[in-house]
């Protein structure tokens, strides 16, 4: 009797065991504790915060959560999907960068700390703004101290600007320049008839904002880089993303630009007016950039669109030793490099938010004391209509949240952030 106790007791605390440990023998994700995430985002919409959203919650390689909230069209009163096709923008870059690793993996780019130039040699002659006449947009450029490497454009230390949401004189000149070629267009979305190689070649003679390798810059550089994958590899960068990237990754609902029969599932952006939302009207740039117009213009830096659960398998192989489906994307050791922090290594000023990978912002031990939510190695970042993503490889953590609002205040995806790695437990 006693010995049947106590192997039935044994059985249950293996059961228990299986319960309450994820596959990895480390963390869970609390259900109760998500299901804070739903009042989060519920709560948001009841106060007109954002419209609506989706969520997708993953660990240990695996979806849990994946929810639709709100209204997506308040013309016609459509609801969110979870299938529904968002404009990633930047959440574009930590793509483009992963094409660049890979293409240095294979040995096809020699060396990460080559000089742009050896590849574009409009580069050549770049210098950088020393004196800018806001009155007519002319400048006064000075030497260069050191050539742009290819890391720097993989970290924003560069010195390049950006067009739209830079410093105000590198807007004015960029813009200058863009009306020779690009007129109702920004170098991140574009419905004209005008491809990313022509546009980078001119753009490479403008000043940089800064001295190369100076500090962190946010910037124009994964554009670049998408210029440099389509001449190391002699495709488009529309096709080697689909050739590499998504077709491995099982990625069949991002695009540049959305085929016909799925143009209908990309969410309208929205802006809040009267405590109204309506459609957003872009000033700059056609908003239906991803179905509209030429087609032509492939931007590494912002123009891809893409579901939530599209981009939840472009960062599960980060999480899995550079592997997706038993299919190896990336080699081991690489993907344990862009883990790691480059600012130091690159520049001598210290980045003043978190660091920064080769991918993508990158979450350092120092950036833990002032609350940053995740563990050190943790990749994230976000883009510009109010998309967000992490992923932790040491919880083994996806979280990806997606909006289309633009001129908005609020903090829904700080607050996805805190409550998802809230609900990490033992």
């Amino acid at each position: 009797m006693k010995k049947s106790f106590l192997i039935c007791l044994l059985i249950s605390l293996i059961a228990i065991g299986c319960q309450t440990q994820s596959p990895s023998g480390k963390s869970r994700l609390d259900p109760e504790r998500m299901s804070l995430v739903d009042k989060m985002i519920e709560e948001a919409i009841k106060k007109n915060k954002i419209p609506g959203a989706v969520a997708l919650i993953a660990k240990d390689n695996k979806i849990i959560y994946k929810k639709a909230f709100g209204i997506k069209d308040p013309e016609t009163g459509a609801k969110f999907q979870t299938d529904d096709i968002f404009r990633i923008a930047s959440m574009t870059k930590a793509i483009t960068s992963l094409g660049v690793v890979m293409l240095w993996e294979r040995g096809l780019i020699p060396s990460l700390d080559y000089p742009i130039a050896n590849y574009i040699r409009e580069f050549k002659g770049v210098e950088v703004l020393d004196k800018f006449n806001k009155a007519d947009s002319t400048f006064v450029t000075k030497p260069v101290n050191k050539k742009i490497t290819i890391r720097n454009l993989l970290t924003h230390t560069s010195g390049i600007g950006y067009d739209i949401i830079g410093s105000p004189p590198m807007r004015a000149i960029i813009h200058k320049e863009k009306q020779k070629f690009m007129k109702n267009s920004c170098i991140a979305f574009s419905d004209e008839d005008i491809t990313i190689g022509e546009t980078i070649r001119r753009i490479a003679k403008l000043p940089l904002e800064l001295q190369p390798g100076i500090r962190y810059n946010y910037s124009n550089s994964i554009d670049v880089l998408g210029y440099l994958i389509e001449i190391v590899s002699g495709k488009t960068l529309d096709q080697f993303f689909k050739d590499e990237i998504f077709t491995p990754l099982e990625m069949n609902d991002t695009y540049f630009y959305l085929p016909e029969e799925k143009a209908s599932r990309l969410v309208k952006v929205l802006v809040r007016e009267d405590e109204k939302w309506t459609p957003y009207q872009a000033v700059y740039y056609n908003i239906n950039y991803p179905i509209a117009g030429a087609k032509k213009f492939f931007s590494g830096g912002a123009g891809l669109s893409s579901t939530a659960e599209d981009y939840f398998k472009f960062l599960s192989i980060f999480l899995n030793d550079g592997r997706y489906n038993g299919k190896q994307i990336i080699g081991k050791m690489t993907n344990k490099l862009l883990q790691l922090d480059q600012m130091d290594f690159v520049t001598s000023n210290k980045h003043k938010g978190s660091g920064h990978g080769l991918i993508s912002r990158i979450i350092r031990e120092k950036d833990l004391f002032i609350g940053i939510s995740g563990s050190e190695g943790s990749i994230r970042g976000g883009g510009y209509f109010n998309t967000q993503y992490f992923a932790d490889p040491n919880e083994k953590v996806i979280g990806i949240l997606m909006k289309q609002t633009r001129n908005t205040y609020e903090f829904t995806s700080q607050k996805f952030t805190h409550l998802v790695f809230g609900s990490v437990v033992e």
